[in-house]
């Protein structure tokens, strides 16, 4: 098998690779915007977890509901990171595909294809659990009625 590629073929590869790229360079600023938020619930559920066993009373009560929604908010983070790095190894398979169907001559439009709308999909699910935890954090820092009262304000 001869494995010399014209390189008017592989300047067209690199070509039609580009847009993957770019998509994957878009894919790794949403990684970061993810494991940053991973990174500030960890930091306020260790706050948290220090502050618990002398709490008790309603700061504890609060503490237990902060610390439990917390513990939700990692798993989807998780789940949205995860999903973002499946739909950044399907792309790269997805380039890496381009470039061996070309030089090898093969018929992959199909695999690729179906690679590209899995790795979509994937990247899709990833900002649903993105919304998803923004709405599970504005539930967490919800701020108390009883904390908007003045001094001179009477009870309710």
């Amino acid at each position: 098998m001869n494995f010399q590629p014209v390189l008017s073929t592989v300047a067209e590869t690199i070509s039609t690779a580009i847009a993957p790229v770019f998509l994957l360079a878009g894919i790794g600023s949403f990684l970061n915007v993810l494991t940053g938020r991973l990174s500030r619930v960890i930091d306020r559920a260790r706050a948290l977890e220090d502050i618990h066993p002398t709490a008790s009373g309603a700061v504890r009560d609060r503490t237990v509901r902060e610390l439990r929604l917390l513990d939700r908010r990692m798993g989807v983070l998780n789940n949205g990171i995860m999903l973002s790095v499946a739909s950044a190894v399907a792309v790269c398979a997805v380039v890496a595909l381009l470039f061996v169907a070309e030089l090898l001559h093969f018929r992959f439009g199909r695999y690729v294809a179906v690679l590209f709308i899995l790795a979509m999909a994937a990247l899709t699910l990833g900002f649903v659990a993105f919304m998803w935890e923004v709405r599970l954090s504005i539930r967490a820092t919800r701020i108390r009625r009883e904390l908007f009262r003045l001094t001179e304000d009477p009870p309710a």
